[in-house]
């Protein structure tokens, strides 16, 4: 990392520190522990998961409700730290939170499953707003795509440890049961969160914002509005939010229930743990890939690759009956999640004005999270009205294609310095 600056690798190591929860929290063992949870309490394997995925839903649409108004407050100048620092904390302290919830509570359960990913993804607003402080338009590619590798690395660290120690209860080899082991893992993830934090939060500063105003709440809502009346001059903003929202919407779902639904399959919580370590190492050099093939043919052809191979993903989970079909899945999943993710940040970054860019990627929030809402209840609707995960996931396939076919009439960006007309500052 010689080449980056302290700035662009404290940014790009709180992809390295967060990532652990997304992996351990949202997509590994929280959920297995929640369905062990709502098993021994009596609920339904399917009403289980549905209930996750209504969790998720709930969690998802506050953010994405709040998301553009705390990103228009935090355009004023010295207020992105602040609001990031609150999101991080919200989100740490409700992990550790998770370590004291009863076993047998399921539904508390959800409850600070719920503010430890309002946390997490709050944060990240702010965090993925902080790109255009750190780097220029040229470096953003490639950036945000090693950010997402470094994140697939540095998350796999604690994700061992949490593994052993569970295999080791699990083993008898030391002297916990799984469900205490389960629960410390909610510790490492929040300090292994909270240690590599410290960088950005010393080195990463607000470089670019509006200046004050007398009531900021009142004069943010103004400036909202005004966005909306302007709106035509973002039109290439807009038309690839709607992409995303699409195609993300499946992204995220596939991630967040991918181990719910391997359960549902009747698969071993040690098959799919070992399978998702497995695409967090396959994942971090296929992000790099991306990146790099990026600025050689182009971001969008990059976004319309990951897109195809998500849909096969959607076909192939229809056939999904053993443990080699879910690790063949996962690969799958593995070649593109990164990097979809990263360019798709970096390809919104490249759009919008600097001073705007807490707003705009409250926009990106908003589009992202209620596309979170409905993934996860359609897979939830659709597997308890059919019985069936596997038709729940295939479900996922058109959304994948609208935001296919939503994405062609998006222009690309050029990596220039000097904004383009569209992407002006309205003030």
């Amino acid at each position: 990392m010689g080449k980056y600056n302290k700035a662009e690798k404290s940014w790009m190591m709180y992809d390295w520190a967060d990532s652990a929860y997304f992996l351990i929290i949202t997509t590994a063992i929280f959920p297995i522990y929640y369905k062990e949870v709502a098993d021994n309490a009596g609920i339904h394997s399917a009403d289980s998961t549905a209930f996750l995925g209504y969790t998720i839903s709930i969690a998802t649409f506050i953010l994405a409700l709040l998301g553009p108004v705390l990103g228009t407050i935090a355009d004023y100048k010295g207020m992105k730290g602040k609001f990031f620092t609150f999101f991080f904390l919200m989100g740490t302290l409700s992990t550790i939170a998770l370590f004291f919830v009863p076993d047998n509570n399921w539904l508390l359960l959800l409850f600070i499953y719920t503010l430890t990913s309002l946390g997490a993804r709050g944060a990240n607003v702010f965090y993925d707003a902080y790109i255009v402080d750190v780097t220029t338009r040229e470096r953003m590619d490639d950036i945000s795509a090693r950010g997402y590798a470094l994140g697939y690395i540095g998350s796999s660290i604690p994700f061992i440890i949490c593994i052993a120690i569970i295999l080791f209860s699990q083993m008898k080899l030391i002297p916990l049961s799984v469900s205490t082991a389960s629960r410390i893992a909610f510790l490492i993830t929040a300090g292994w969160w909270l240690v590599f934090t410290i960088p950005l939060l010393k080195n990463v500063k607000q470089q670019y914002g509006v200046e004050r105003e007398p009531r900021i709440v009142v004069s943010s809502f103004k400036r909202l509005g005004q966005t909306f009346k302007e709106i035509r001059q973002y039109r290439t903003v807009f038309l690839f939010l709607i992409a995303y929202f699409f195609y993300i919407d499946g992204v995220g779902t596939i991630i967040s229930m991918s181990t719910a639904y391997g359960t549902d399959l009747g698969l071993s919580a040690t098959d799919l743990i070992l399978a998702l370590l497995a695409v967090q190492i396959v994942a971090a050099p296929f992000s790099l890939l991306f990146g790099k093939l990026a600025n050689r043919f182009g971001v969008k052809k990059m976004l319309y690759t990951g897109i195809g191979i998500y849909m096969v993903v959607c076909v192939y989970a229809m056939f999904l009956k053993t443990s080699v079909d879910f690790w063949i899945l996962a690969m799958l999943v593995a070649t593109s999640q990164g990097g979809i993710q990263a360019l798709s940040r970096s390809f919104f970054a490249q759009m919008v004005p600097k001073e705007k860019s807490n707003e705009f990627f409250g926009f990106y929030t908003i589009f992202g999270r209620f596309a979170a809402v409905s993934g996860p209840f359609l897979v939830g609707f659709i597997t308890q009205l059919t019985g069936s995960s596997a038709l729940g996931v295939f479900s996922l396939i058109v959304l994948f294609a609208v935001g296919l076919v939503v994405l062609t009439f998006v222009p690309d960006v050029e990596k220039k310095e000097t904004a383009e007309p569209e992407a002006k500052v309205v003030q």
